[in-house]
């Protein structure tokens, strides 16, 4: 074993005209989330606890899109999804349609520990919530201003509507895109794409491996769309060998099963850790635009991505740290 390695990630997809104030928020959010992390991992906790407690954070600032701050359905509510799995045993837990629980990670982990099932969505993960007694809140302190400003905007374009979080891809404005050039998703045109799930990999100094994810998913999507960040082995993945969270394109990542992809390649074709998220990253996406950070039971970190940047930021026990956006 290698000691201990973290990763942390806030959404692959970035505008590589993005505010310098914007760049430094997000590192700077990245960075407390990944001491915070480095610390619970040198007071020898499990690589499971730490991964729950870094996207607890992460889901409690607003910067991101996962828990307050999460991307508006169409009807301009929250729908939350996350899921989490301890690669001892490949033990996993998720939720979707999560509205009015305050961390909903923290939920995805209760599934795991104190339910018999692996999955519970919209009013059974609720009832869920209430009977174990977790912080719930109005759906009103999930949703920011800002994005209330763009759902209104994607609602008035009634057409690909970009935010400075966003490749623009060629595009003369960040506002709106000609229709000639929609993004897509599974060949049809979505009104918005907003990336920036949330979620964080560890392998801890007994190379137990965990990972968690956690989004609000699109902007303006319907109601009842998941994502891939609730799904195990496509946005979320960790076993033996490592533990891998996606960010991307939530329905390329579905058909790719991404998360489990670099676990397989590794198991099967013998692939070190980086060269397994490569080739996930470049032979399973199709045309669809994603990134993942990955840990090994070995203490290694690494991630990858084809969309303009990653916000990310990593750790080894051996004393490299790496905060960073762009390539």
């Amino acid at each position: 074993m290698g000691g201990w390695a973290i990763a942390v990630h806030g959404g692959a997809g970035v505008d590589p005209n993005l505010p310098n104030q914007r760049q430094e928020q997000a590192k700077q959010l990245l960075t407390r989330c990944l001491n915070l992390g480095i610390s619970a991992l040198r007071s020898s906790h499990s690589a499971i606890d730490v991964v729950e407690l870094v996207v607890r954070e992460l889901e409690t600032d607003p910067l991101f899109n996962s828990g307050r701050g999460s991307a508006l359905t169409a009807e301009g509510t929250v729908e939350m999804e996350a899921s989490i799995m301890d690669g001892c045993g490949r033990r996993c837990g998720a939720v979707s349609g999560v509205t009015t629980v305050k961390n909903p990670i923290s939920l995805a982990r209760l599934v795991m520990d104190k339910s018999p099932h692996s999955y519970l969505a919209f009013s059974g993960a609720e009832e869920f919530a209430k009977q174990q007694g977790v912080e719930m809140v109005d759906n009103d302190y999930f949703i920011t201003e800002d994005n209330v400003g763009m759902l209104k905007l994607a609602k008035e374009a009634n057409s690909i509507l970009f935010d400075y979080r966003i490749p623009t891809i060629g595009m003369e404005s960040t506002c709106s895109a000609a229709v000639e050039n929609p993004l897509q998703m599974n060949g049809l045109p979505i009104s918005i794409y907003a990336p920036e799930t949330v979620g964080c990999v560890v392998v801890d100094s007994q190379g137990r491996c965990a990972a968690a994810t956690s989004t609000g998913g699109l902007m303006n999507k319907m109601s009842g769309r998941i994502g891939d960040s609730p799904m195990i082995g496509a946005g979320t993945y960790a076993g033996e060998l490592c533990g891998v969270s996606c960010t991307g394109e939530g329905e390329a990542i579905i058909r790719g099963t991404l998360a489990r992809d670099v676990a397989a390649v590794m198991e099967y074709m013998g692939l070190g850790l980086q060269e397994a998220v490569d080739y996930v990253i470049k032979k399973r996406l199709d045309h669809g635009f994603a990134g993942m950070i990955a840990v090994s039971s070995k203490g290694e970190v690494a991630y990858g991505f084809n969309s303009i940047g990653m916000f990310r930021a990593c750790a080894t026990e051996d004393g490299f740290m790496e905060v960073a956006i762009w390539e």
